[in-house]
C-alpha cells in the first residue's frame, strides 16, 4: 500500500489498470497497455492492481468493474473509465498530464 501511494502522490501521471486474472476484457487490456507504456517511456507510470490480490485498494476506490482505469497526477484522480480502451485514447489521455 505504501508503495502504491509513492506512485500515485508523484508529478510523474500514474495509470492504474485494475484488473483480474479471469476477466477476458482485461487479457485485452493488457498488451495495449504495454504498447503505451512502450511508446511514452519513462514519463508516465503505468501499474497494474489484481482485485483479487488486493481487496482493500478495490474497495478504497470502488472499483465495481474491470477492467477500470485511473489516473492519478499529484495524488488527485484526473480521469477514470471501466472497460477497454485503445492505444491512442490512452496516450492522449496521458499527454494531457504530462508536464
Amino acid at each position: 500500500m505504501e508503495e502504491f501511494n509513492n506512485m500515485i502522490n508523484g508529478a510523474k501521471p500514474t495509470l492504474i489498470d485494475f484488473f483480474a486474472t479471469w476477466c477476458g476484457p482485461c487479457k485485452v487490456q493488457g498488451p495495449i497497455l504495454e504498447q503505451v507504456k512502450a511508446s511514452l517511456g519513462d514519463s508516465v507510470n503505468i501499474i497494474k492492481v489484481d482485485i483479487d490480490r488486493n481487496n482493500d485498494l478495490a474497495a478504497r476506490y470502488r472499483i465495481q468493474s474491470v477492467p477500470t482505469l485511473m489516473l492519478f497526477v499529484n495524488g488527485e484522480p484526473v480521469w477514470r473509465a471501466s472497460g477497454v480502451h485503445q492505444a491512442d485514447v490512452l496516450e492522449a489521455k496521458l499527454r494531457e498530464h504530462m508536464a
